[in-house]
């Protein structure tokens, strides 16, 4: 930010010379006018001229051509004429070259207080706020997303005008996990910057997370507010292909997907729609689409299982989730798996068709840690008194066979 300053400084200088060379030349300018008054002549031709005229006036009545009345109106005449051209020419007294120098200091504050004011209200401060502390945490031996969280959320304090801090803060609560924050900087962006649909659409697939990727009514608003202005949004349609095929609705599920896959850019998140839709129509009984290889995406083989120690503290209706998760902890989950207290123990395969967001799939990754965890109130975010149980750093190359995973602690 000092440099910034400095910058600005520099900038200044230039326009600040300018203010001062006037001064610098005005006892040059000032001599020059004072000669050029003194020297001109312009007055003693016109009386000059006068008395050609005069003489020439009485000459002629002298012999008679005019008469007395006649060369007093010429007379006043030229009187007249002398007078106004004398009037006219009058110059005024020169003022002292030092004169008006107590103004310029004025203009030069005024100039420096409103450069700085106007870049205060119109310049990138505040951008170039987020862009160090970005380096810095990047640069930082230590550095870490919950690091840049901490910072960012930091920056959202002091400039929470900026639509760029929560542009920024939204990924950041995604990949670490937190759809709640995630929410609610959309909220605050869309509050900003207007009712986007692509802000709308990713709004609606955060809220969808948080309910456990269900369509409750406010999940559901979004959607048709999105699909009304943009019917082939991929975000939206992606979600409702999740949403179809975890219901069993597995055609619908791929006639989103294949929607979808028309709308997004992005070669990875197509890659996994198709991936979806390859095992969609495996679980429909029919051969999957050439565009997916047999084996093409890895896979793992999870084996759940509840501890004794443990039972009496679930029921049989809470939801067992099976997260797969990067190992730095940088992406969303990599996979998820739904299930219940009922089903244990059960064998649960994840694949790219479990991701919850295109950008974050098992085939992105060597290595993975897994998590069990049953929820009483099946909220997707962990709570104190859930069972959980952990494995991992499991590589994918490698697992062979099942990977065993105990739920045997509780959350703190």
């Amino acid at each position: 930010m000092n440099l910034l300053w400095l910058a600005l400084g520099l900038l200044l200088l230039p326009a600040l010379w300018l203010l001062v060379l006037p001064l610098r030349r005005a006892a040059a300018v000032h001599a020059a006018q004072q000669a050029y008054e003194t020297e001109q002549r312009d007055e003693a031709q016109n009386v000059a001229v006068y008395h050609r005229r005069l003489a020439s006036l009485e000459a002629a009545r002298e012999r008679g051509e005019i008469d007395a009345m006649r060369f007093e109106e010429s007379r006043l005449d030229l009187d007249r004429s002398l007078l106004e051209d004398t009037e006219f020419r009058r110059h005024a007294p020169l003022k002292p070259p030092r004169a008006g120098r107590a103004l310029v200091p004025v203009l030069m504050v005024a100039l420096v207080v409103s450069s700085v004011v106007w870049y205060q209200r119109e310049g990138a401060e505040g951008d170039l706020a987020l862009f160090a502390v970005r380096q810095e945490v990047i640069s930082s031996p230590d550095g870490s997303l919950p690091m840049l969280i901490e910072r960012f959320e930091d920056q959202a304090e002091r400039q929470p005008e900026n639509p760029k801090v929560w542009l920024s803060l939204f990924p950041l609560y995604r990949d670490s996990g937190q759809f709640e924050k995630a929410s609610a900087a959309l909220e605050r962006l869309i509050s900003l910057e207007g009712r986007q649909v692509n802000l709308l659409a990713q709004l609606a697939q955060m809220k969808f997370l948080i309910a456990n990727r269900t369509l409750t009514d406010d999940v559901q608003a979004l959607v048709d507010e999105v699909l009304s202005r943009d019917p082939r949004q991929p975000t939206v349609l992606s979600m409702l292909g999740i949403e179809a095929f975890d219901h069993g609705r597995y055609e619908e599920a791929i006639d989103y997907w294949r929607r979808a896959i028309a709308g997004f850019n992005d070669p990875g998140a197509a890659d996994a729609l198709r991936d979806g839709i390859a095992t969609a129509q495996q679980r429909l009984g029919i051969a999957p689409e050439a565009s997916k290889a047999p084996g093409g995406g890895p896979s793992l083989i999870v084996n759940v299982s509840l501890a004794d120690h443990l039972r009496s503290r679930a029921s049989q209706s809470d939801t067992v989730f099976v997260v797969a998760r990067d190992v730095e902890g940088k992406l969303p989950p990599l996979a998820v798996e739904r299930a219940t207290v009922a089903d244990l123990p059960f064998e649960v395969t994840l694949d790219d068709s479990d991701a919850m967001a295109p950008m974050a799939r098992l085939s992105q990754v060597d290595e993975v840690n897994l998590t069990v965890r049953v929820s009483a109130s099946g909220e997707a975010m962990p709570q104190p008194g859930d069972l959980a149980g952990q494995a991992g750093p499991v590589t994918l190359a490698d697992a062979e066979g099942p990977v065993a995973v105990t739920i045997n602690s509780v959350v703190d």
